[in-house]
C-alpha cells in the first residue's frame, strides 16, 4: 500500500514552544495515530509532516492542523504524524493529548540524593 505524505507550515500570532525537547504520544494502529513533537528553532513557525494511507483529504488535514496551531498558539515545533485512518475528531483529540504531554515539566533530578 502506498503512503500519502503531506507537509504543512503554520505560524500562530503569539507562538510559544513546548516544555520538553521532544515528545512521543500514541500508537499507530487501526483507526489511530502517533504524534511526535520536537522543539526546534523555526522562527516561531510549526512544521508538520503527515504520513497516512488515506488520499484525497489533504485540505481536511490542513484545516485540522491550522485550527490546532491557531488555538494552541504553538510555535518553534516540528510535528510528525503517522496516521492509520484516524478520523478528524481522533486527530484533534490526539493533538491535544500530545501537546499536554509535551508541556509536562521534566522531572528535576536531585543531585544531593
Amino acid at each position: 500500500m502506498a503512503l500519502n505524505e503531506m507537509k504543512f507550515e503554520f505560524k500562530a500570532e503569539n507562538p510559544k514552544s513546548i516544555n520538553k525537547g521532544w515528545s512521543h504520544f500514541g500508537v499507530v494502529g487501526s483507526g489511530d495515530m502517533e504524534i511526535l513533537m520536537e522543539k526546534m528553532d523555526l522562527n516561531g513557525s510549526v512544521q508538520v509532516k503527515i504520513v497516512t494511507p488515506v488520499t484525497g483529504f489533504d485540505n481536511v488535514w490542513g484545516m485540522v492542523m491550522e485550527k490546532f496551531i491557531r488555538s494552541s498558539n504553538l510555535g518553534d515545533v516540528y510535528i510528525e504524524i503517522n496516521d492509520n485512518n484516524a478520523t478528524p475528531v481522533v486527530v484533534s483529540m490526539r493533538l491535544r493529548q500530545a501537546l499536554a504531554d509535551a508541556n509536562k515539566q521534566e522531572e528535576e533530578v536531585d543531585e544531593d540524593a
